[in-house]
Formats: structure tokens, sequence, C-alpha cells
């Protein structure tokens, strides 16, 4: 008796183990239900006021009204992008005919050489387009915008040139050859453009930016500069600064989501172990940061108003009475960890638990628009710079992206 008592006590604990996982896994399916619910809310608004095809809904205006950019923007293949996620989730083909219009709309962007955002820009509207539909125009656009992109790669310095000639926050230092953080993501085109060609150069040029930007873009605590400025002729480093964090030695929240989030695609790509350290350790900095709310959406910077942080920018430390959480940052690094712990064995159960944790904050209503609000974008409180006063506690379409992504990848994981 007390054999067959103790087994069925065994039994019971196993099935309400059982019962309890059962229910977290219902709880994260409506999550996904009610995100993807929302957004197609939101973007049947959005295309309803939305005809002209060369502006891009970007963030809101001083009104809350929707507010746009042209196609020169970097910001411009996330609302595609967008599109895409919503029918790959939904199957429904009418988002998959708006998805192809805001797509091809961006056709020639393939050729742009001014700056180095093509991967945002194409990647993320006819990368997805190309996934989904493996049309061969859209491969052909991509390998185009491939070529444009590495026009911008000096060899003497090892990276793709992100910005054209200015200067940075204090009048003075002047960055001829600035390399961002952000430039990381730009690179899964360069990845594709090689597999798809077999032409190794795109790879080569995108491993060679990655290896250099590990060496100088990020600290050795794994926290990270965002603009790394250097001297063309001898590929020295000439400035380790900032433009959109709070201080040059500070930590820009969604530049270190940029970090994360880039450093594990290399390591897709490549099978190279550096970048799988270097995306585990900047992931580890950022997740057990002291100054991550305990609601895991972080601060636009780190270290704002800290002791020992300087900002170079014309700060004004009242004119807004809170610390501005972006939300942005937190959906890059969610989708980054969803990959990321894939890669970990056992140890990337905890990174999996933090971007559920996060994504769970995200889609509650301090965080996700009521149908209707929002200038008919799904998530909330973002910011673009908190420097040029530009986009402070608003939505942008790329917080969108990225939370889209992260429920789509977090469904593949758990199926």
């Amino acid at each position: 008796m007390k054999r067959n008592g103790l087994l069925g006590a065994i039994l019971l604990m196993t099935a309400t183990v059982v019962v309890i996982a059962f229910i977290g896994k219902k709880e994260e399916r409506n999550m996904a239900e009610h995100s993807f619910d929302v957004a197609e809310k939101q973007y049947r608004l959005m295309l309803d006021q939305t005809n002209d095809l060369l502006h891009y809904p970007r963030t809101s205006d001083s009104s809350g009204h929707t507010k746009y950019v042209d196609m020169s923007d970097w910001t411009g293949g996330f609302w595609p992008g967008n599109l895409w996620y919503v029918f790959e989730y939904t199957h429904d083909t009418a988002w998959k005919s708006a998805a192809i219009k805001w797509t091809e709309s961006l056709e020639q962007n393939q050729f742009n050489t001014s700056h180095h955002d093509l991967g945002f820009m194409m990647y993320c509207s006819f990368g997805n387009a190309y996934r989904i539909t493996h049309n061969e125009k859209y491969k052909d656009v991509l390998i185009q915008s491939a070529k444009s992109l590495i026009t911008r790669f000096n060899p003497t310095v090892g990276c793709i040139k992100s910005w054209n000639y200015r200067k940075s926050w204090d009048g003075k230092t002047e960055w001829h050859y600035p390399v961002i953080i952000d430039n990381l993501m730009n690179l899964e085109l360069l990845f594709f453009a090689s597999k798809v060609t077999g032409d190794p150069i795109y790879k080569n040029i995108a491993i060679h930016h990655a290896e250099t930007m590990m060496r100088n873009q990020i600290r050795a605590d794994y926290s990270s500069f965002h603009v790394v400025n250097y001297d063309t002729v001898s590929g020295k480093v000439l400035n380790q600064q900032t433009c959109q964090g709070f201080a040059d030695n500070s930590t820009w929240a969604r530049g270190q989501a940029w970090g994360i989030y880039g450093f594990t695609m290399i390591y897709r790509e490549t099978g190279d172990k550096q970048f799988l350290t270097t995306a585990k350790k900047m992931a580890d900095f950022y997740m057990n940061n002291p100054n991550l709310p305990a609601d895991k959406i972080p601060y636009w910077d780190f270290n704002v108003n800290e002791t020992g942080y300087t900002a170079q920018w014309n700060y004004e430390p009242t004119k807004i009475n809170y610390k501005v959480r972006d939300v942005s940052a937190a959906a890059v690094v969610s989708s980054a960890l969803f990959e990321l712990s894939g890669y970990l064995g056992e140890e990337g159960k905890k990174y999996k638990d933090f971007a559920i944790s996060s994504m769970k904050t995200l889609s509650t209503s301090n965080y996700m628009a009521t149908p209707g609000s929002n200038a008919y974008f799904l998530l909330k409180h973002s910011v673009g710079s908190f420097p040029h006063n530009a986009e402070i506690d608003v939505p942008i379409v790329y917080a969108d992206y990225y939370y889209l992504e992260a429920l789509l990848r977090y469904q593949k994981i758990d199926n």
C-alpha cells in the first residue's frame, strides 16, 4: 500500500506539472493570438488611410497622427516587413497582397549607396518577400542591394562606412569614417547574397566588418559603444563615442540590442564561436544590468543621470520628469534571445525565459495599443533619438517589426 501510495503521489505530481506546463503554453499561445489580432486591426486602419506608396509609416507626430517618411529613410522596409509577418501568421492572402505592393514600391533602393542601411531597408522587405514567396525577381533585387552596400567597405578600416561626414556632439570632433553598432544588422543581406550567388565576397566583407566591430565597438564588460570613428589612411580608431546614447561611455539600450541580435545572426551564418560568445556576454550584460527595470523593458540608456556619465548634447534633466523606456530595444532583444537560446544547449533556457517574460510584459496594456489608438501602430513607448529630441516615448515601426518577429520565432521554437 505504501508503494502504491508513493507511486500515486508521483503520478499526481507529474500530472500537475504537465497541467501547469499546458496552462503556460496556452497562455503564451493566447499572447500571440491577441497580439496578431491587435496588429491586424491596427494595420487595416493604417492601410485605409495610407494610399501613397512612396510614404512609409514610421511613428506618430506631435498631434498623435501617423508620421510618414519617404523611401530614402532607413525605416522604410519595416512596414512591408510587418505586413509579411502578419501574413505569415494568419495566412490571409489580403496581407500578402498588401505586403507585395509595399515591398515592390522600394525596388529603386537597391541602387542606394548613400548610407549603410540597405539591410534594414531591403532585407526586412524583399528578404521576407523572397523567403515566403521564392520569387526570383526579389532575389535579384537583394543581390543588387548587397552590391550597393559593399561599395561602402574600406579594407584598410575593415568596416562598412555607416554615415557620411558629421561632427560629434562636442561640436569639434569630426567623424570622417563613422561606424555605428546598428550596422551589424545589415550584414545578413551580405550573407544571403553569398549563399545565393556562390560569390564569397559579400560574406567575407561581412565577417571582416563583424570582427573589426567586435574588437573596437565592444567594451571589456561587453557593453557597447554606439559610434567608432576611424582614420581612413591607417585604419586606426580615432574616437569611441555616441550619437543617440546618453554619454560616450554609457550604454545606449537599443545599441546593445543591435549587438546581441547582430552577433547572434553572424554566429548562425558562420558557426564561429567568437561571435556566439560575444552575443551571449552582451546579452548577459543586458539581462543582469542593475539598471534594468523589473518588468525587463529598458530605459532608453542604461546610464541616464548616473555619476560618471556626462552628456555632450544639450541635456535638460528637468524637461521630462520620468526616465523614458525604449520598447524597441526590448523587442529587438527578445527576438534575438529566442534565436540565441537555441545555440546554448541547456543554458539557453534562461535566455528563452527572459525573452518570454519580456514579451508577456510587452503584450500588456502598459505597452500594447488599444485598437484605433497609437497612430495605428502596435506598441507604445519607444525612443528614436533622445539627444536629437526626436521620437521620444512614441510608437516606432521597427518596434512592431521585431516584436512580431519574436512572436513568430517563439512559435517555431514552441512547435
